[in-house]
């Protein structure tokens, strides 16, 4: 299962807002199969893994065991259910993470397994399993994306001056930050952060995707010249600040990730109606000695700590 999940993470980025989910076929304490999903809409994760087993090994399947770290899907959507994959090879024991959230799945596939014999195992890993598909998972069960906060600081407390942009991370973390950006469906920025930093919100220094680009516009100031409304990835405006309506049009439109890149009125206003899930912070190694102060996050121990460079990365689950 370990091995499951360090496959179900190659997804990343590439199969919202469907699950990462990896799986991984064994006999006789030899690993035969494994596979991931890799792309929205293509096969899942027990496709892929059946799918890799070699000819000579395919009459191992009826006495073979499959990982999944996720409850196999129940229904047809862009793929037939692996439920049935599963049954039409005869694979007769099957060890799954965790449940699946989705009501189309729910437990169904659980049953449909047991009832046509399956040997089934629910739960190991179960911690590891949820964790790798937790955009999926925070998506169906409190029915919004899940909410990455972002924002970098500096020594003294600041993340910048309120008339123009400061730079106050060095270039690795900014790769790292681009990265993050090919990882989730979309990236949300405030008024004044896309007028005055006037940023791309674009992947450029990542291979990858570009995330759906969220700006909140109440009083429609935002210039047409602006980066956010070039051709390099779709923009989306919201004429309202209301952070539970905006998060309602995002569960619709089945956007299941997003990052709050600023500013600090927009970031306080998620962490003080605790709309977040998981926070990245940069602490830069500079004083600005005066500007706009650091959001109020919750004095909290952060769960990770390390250093990109010269700046130190605190990065906090709730």
């Amino acid at each position: 299962m370990w091995r499951a999940v360090g496959l179900a993470s190659l997804g990343l980025g590439n199969v919202a807002p469907n699950p990462c989910v990896g799986s991984v076929i064994v006999c006789d304490n030899r690993i035969i199969g494994e596979g991931f999903h890799r792309l929205y809409g293509t096969a899942h994760a027990e496709v892929n893994a059946v799918n890799s087993v070699r000819a000579e090994d395919r009459h191992l399947l009826p006495k073979s065991k499959i990982y999944v770290t996720l409850e196999p899907c129940h229904h047809y959507g862009k793929t037939p259910p692996c439920v049935d994959l599963i049954l039409d090879n005869k694979i007769p024991k099957i060890v799954i993470g965790c449940k699946d959230p989705n009501p189309q799945v729910g437990g169904q596939s659980i049953e449909k397994l047991k009832q046509n014999g399956v040997e089934v195992t629910v739960g190991v890993l179960e911690k590891e399993c949820w964790e790798v598909a937790r955009r999926f998972m925070t998506f169906f069960i409190k029915k919004r994306p899940y909410i990455i906060l972002k924002y970098a600081k500096s020594k003294d407390d600041f993340i910048g001056n309120p008339n123009e942009q400061v730079w106050i991370t060095g270039g690795q973390s900014k790769s790292l930050v681009h990265k993050w950006r090919s990882e989730e469906a979309a990236i949300l920025v405030g008024t004044n952060t896309a007028m005055i930093d006037n940023p791309n919100l674009t992947n450029r220094l990542w291979y990858g995707k570009n995330p759906l680009r969220l700006v909140i516009d109440t009083k429609e100031k935002l210039n047409p010249n602006l980066n956010i409304f070039n051709q390099k990835a779709e923009t989306k405006i919201f004429k309202s600040d209301d952070i539970e309506l905006i998060l309602k049009e995002l569960y619709d439109l089945k956007i299941n990730s997003i990052i709050v890149e600023g500013g600090a009125a927009l970031l306080n206003d998620f962490i003080k109606k605790g709309f977040w899930d998981e926070a990245r912070i940069f602490t830069g190694d500079c004083y600005l000695k005066n500007g706009v102060i650091a959001p109020n996050f919750p004095k909290i121990k952060p769960a990770e700590s390390q250093f990109i460079g010269r700046d130190r990365l605190e990065i906090f689950y709730k």
